[in-house]
């Protein structure tokens, strides 16, 4: 089925916008070098992170569908690959962060000693050759599944053959089981060794939740607004969005569900390497910050989308995804800055500007990667039941 479809043009108000917000955080970079050089890398960690997960949410979003066959999202699927395109900026600015600053790793500076003869394995798996050989093989793979995927997307537009169906379900199986693997190993290596003495067996499985509902947080923020300046119209239908509500739903469950697990069963044993992590966000001026977690990241979500009828009504959704987004940063604080400024928080001119600077350089580029095909994926064999879909 072939449809036409209007190309995404930007408004002189929303470009101007995006790009003062990328000023912005170009400018508190330069400043912040001299006078917070911590807290500025470890905002740069934070929403280069961020922005690593909203796009492997989104490749995730079109894995997960070509390899079941779903046909109902065929018609929002170019919002996901326009998501996994973010890969790129976010690896970027992560690569900076690992080159640049690495002291901001404890492992990697001389404020840690791992001489004990038992964390031989730790002292080796944290050098940083082998960390940085270890993120680069995570970047590539990525990278290439969603190159792969992309291009026999874009490939179909041209003649409809299911042919390239087969080839991006065949290919999403193998990215589906890497990413299993890779993301687990990435987020312990990021994130976790930033406190190298603390372990969580199941810190892969509670971020790829964050990651996930985060990335569909951001789909239906993109899709809405895609809606609304016609590239959409028409396409986007209460049905697509139940559906899209119905996910974000119950994925606010199963973050507070790993997210209980992991602090119930370090809570329980009460070994003192594993309790040091949640007494330091549990006391103080922290422990406003991890109630905030709960509330935006599930009740939020859980309260406002329990309804039928909130899962189609667009300005709810919208609401809800922009408090999940909200809540997905607030997860990365406590999980990033507890270890780098001490033993209170502190939310000002560096973690603000950075993270402006970041919507501003992720909506310029989304922008320009779904201004690069149709917002709709225009031969899509499947495309036509899409548009047609009802529950």
């Amino acid at each position: 089925m072939n449809i036409e479809v209007p190309q995404l043009r930007l408004v002189g108000a929303e470009r101007l916008t995006l790009i003062a917000l990328a000023a912005v955080g170009a400018i508190t970079a330069g400043i912040g070098i001299g006078f917070a050089p911590d807290r500025l890398w470890a905002s740069v960690l934070l929403v280069s992170y961020y922005i690593v997960g909203v796009g492997l949410a989104g490749l995730c979003f079109v894995a997960i569908h070509y390899t079941t066959g779903a046909s109902w999202s065929v018609a929002i699927r170019r919002v996901a690959e326009a998501l996994a395109g973010m890969l790129l900026l976010g690896l970027v600015l992560i690569a900076i962060v690992f080159i640049v600053r690495p002291q901001l790793y404890p492992s990697m500076s001389a404020t840690l000693d791992l001489e004990d003869p038992a964390l031989a394995f730790k002292r080796f798996w944290l050098s940083r050759p082998f960390f940085l050989a270890r993120a680069a093989t995570y970047a590539v793979i990525w990278s290439v599944f969603a190159l792969a995927i992309r291009r026999c997307s874009r490939k179909q537009d041209l003649d409809g053959d299911r042919r390239w169906t087969r080839a991006n379900a065949r290919l999403s199986a193998a990215f589906l089981v890497v990413f299993a693997v890779t993301f687990t190993m990435a987020s312990v290596d990021w994130v976790m060794s930033l406190e190298p003495m603390w372990y969580s067996t199941i810190f892969g499985i509670y971020n790829w939740a964050g990651l996930f509902q985060s990335g569909l947080a951001a789909l239906i923020l993109a899709a809405l607004w895609l809606e609304w300046r016609w590239p959409l119209r028409n396409v986007l239908n209460e049905e697509h969005l139940h559906d899209l509500g119905k996910l974000l739903f119950a994925f606010s469950i199963f973050w507070v569900y790993i997210w209980f697990s992991q602090y119930m069963l370090i809570w329980y044993t009460n070994i003192p390497e594993e309790t040091t992590y949640f007494v330091r966000r549990l006391h103080g001026y922290w422990s406003w910050l991890f109630l905030a977690n709960v509330i935006f990241n599930w009740l939020v979500p859980f309260v406002m989308l329990m309804r039928r009828d909130a899962k189609r009504h667009r300005k709810t959704m919208g609401r809800v995804a922009a408090v999940v987004l909200l809540g997905r940063w607030v997860d990365l604080y406590l999980m990033i800055f507890p270890s780098v400024v001490g033993e209170a928080p502190r939310i000002g001119l560096w973690e603000i500007g950075l993270t402006a600077g970041g919507i501003g350089c992720f909506g310029l580029l989304l922008v320009w990667t779904l201004q690069r095909a149709p917002a709709v994926p225009i031969a899509d064999p499947q495309l036509s039941e899409s548009l047609q879909y009802e529950q």
